[in-house]
């Protein structure tokens, strides 16, 4: 059986936080993230590392526990400032493109 992988979006308000956009390449097979883009009118320092976590987050399953210690390693591991936004979500935000 073939099966396409998945484009999609989600557009969620943090709760008293800021607008979080994410446009997901998703494998619904294997159930894996292909590709990630994270915007939104959030702050974060040092601005490149959104990239990274972008990167690191390909071929990860998306599972709600497997992604927030993934990105609350990489926050950790990267001394990485979020201005309106936080790892939950962050989360929540990519769930959102599954559900």
């Amino acid at each position: 059986m073939l099966v396409l992988d998945m484009r999609l979006k989600s557009v969620y308000k943090i709760p008293n936080g800021k607008l979080l956009k994410v446009f997901l390449d998703y494998d619904p097979e294997k159930n894996l993230i292909k590709k990630i883009s994270i915007t939104g009118d959030f702050f974060v320092y040092p601005e490149e590392t959104v990239e990274l976590i972008e990167k690191e987050l390909r071929g990860i399953r998306v599972d709600k526990d497997v992604l927030l210690s993934k990105i609350k390693s990489i926050i950790e591991r990267e001394g990485i400032e979020f201005i309106g936004l936080d790892a939950e979500g962050l989360v929540e935000g990519i769930m959102l493109c599954v559900a």
